[in-house]
């Protein structure tokens, strides 16, 4: 398909509310107008999601690291026995939970590597017991790569776990694993990890079982723009379909300790064309994350010009990126993502997993004191 070679164009298309095409999508990503684009996807930001920006206050807790897939593009994965391979006991689990419920989280954000002997229970019990230590906290876990691997593990169907999951407390699904759906790139840096086309139905069976998830892609690393836009436009379609995404967060892949280590990584101005392209693309997302962690806190605060409507939460602690070089902080307060927010000029909001807002603090530029406008459960 022909690209797109005006730009003009394709901002006529943006501004009518028309679907933008693969060919618009590679001549967006070729295009050297990055304020152009980022004006673009502020206006289509703008008009589907307003002046709010979301946070949450979240924990993030990797329970292992031990994984059979040894994807290149990892840096935290580790076979068992080798050295900084670790496994956390339930009691570990509930510990590292505890210690953040004072600071009033309302999400617990669980991901891990797929254990090659941990039995399926270990995760019911994990949920359950998370479950019943805050039934007010909002568990978001498990990738669809994790789901579809429990669900080899144990002999249940993905419906069968994701149903006994959410009964033991399960809230959502976080968008990881889904890297780029491309059969191509996954043959060359995660061959044992699920296909893109079985990330796209664990997701729909999620949603069809009232599930909700994310959804993210991972570059910078082997794939084309074609590759890129692709992965955007299938997710678009499942969007279409179930309706059960709630935020797309692009992830930029980090090179460092990684089997791909000899890789540059993307640059900034590469970072932020790709969010706006994907406020762009998506046009059926309301939510386009910026992930401090990974893209840093100056380049997150300024991709709030380019599309960008959430930039995650506290997180607390993160070892994944970090395995793979991030020089982030493993944590943000609630008062330094408000303040990230604010002097941008936006309103910032706390929100829940969900979207459902908690707090809404004064907006605009200024360093006074985190006033609440609203509060809402």
């Amino acid at each position: 398909m022909p690209l797109t070679n005006d730009i003009d164009l394709i901002a006529a298309k943006v501004e009518a509310g028309e679907r933008l095409s693969r060919g618009d999508g590679e001549a967006l990503l070729a295009s050297g107008g990055l304020l152009k684009l980022g004006e673009l996807a502020d206006r289509a930001r703008r008009r589907l999601a307003g002046e709010r920006v979301f946070f949450v206050s979240n924990r993030h807790i990797n329970h292992t690291n031990v994984c059979g897939n040894r994807c290149k593009f990892c840096a935290f994965s580790a076979s068992e026995g080798e050295p900084g391979a670790y496994t956390m006991s339930l009691d570990e689990i509930l510990a590292a939970a505890r210690a953040s419920l004072a600071d009033g989280i309302t999400e617990l954000h669980i991901v891990g590597g797929e254990h090659p002997a941990l039995p399926y229970e270990y995760y019911l019990e994990m949920i359950q017991a998370l479950h019943e230590l805050d039934p007010a906290v909002h568990i978001q876990a498990f990738t669809a790569s994790e789901i579809s691997f429990f669900a080899s593990r144990s002999g249940k169907t993905v419906a069968q776990v994701l149903a006994e999951l959410k009964q033991a407390g399960l809230g959502s699904l976080p968008g990881g694993g889904a890297e780029i759906f491309s059969e191509r790139v996954r043959g060359l840096v995660c061959p044992r990890k699920i296909s893109g086309q079985g990330w796209l139905d664990v997701m729909r069976t999620a949603h069809e079982t009232g599930i909700k998830s994310n959804a993210t892609m991972l570059y910078g690393h082997v794939e084309t723009a074609g590759e890129r836009i692709d992965h955007l436009i299938r997710l678009r379609q499942l969007q279409d379909e179930t309706g059960g995404f709630g935020s797309f967060i692009p992830l930029t892949f980090h090179p460092a300790n990684t089997g791909l280590a000899h890789l540059p990584g993307s640059t900034g101005i590469e970072d932020l064309k790709m969010l706006a392209v994907s406020r762009l693309m998506l046009d059926n997302f309301v939510n386009i994350k910026a992930f401090w962690i990974m893209l840093g806190i100056k380049v997150a605060q300024i991709s709030l010009f380019f599309g960008v409507n959430d930039i995650d939460g506290t997180v607390v602690e993160e070892k994944i990126t970090h395995a793979a070089g991030a020089r982030t902080g493993q944590a943000l307060s609630r008062n330094e993502l408000v303040g990230l927010i604010r002097a941008a000029g936006r309103i910032p909001v706390e929100r829940d997993t969900l979207y459902n807002v908690v707090r809404v603090y004064d907006g605009g530029q200024g360093g006074g004191p985190l006033v609440d406008m609203v509060e809402e459960v």
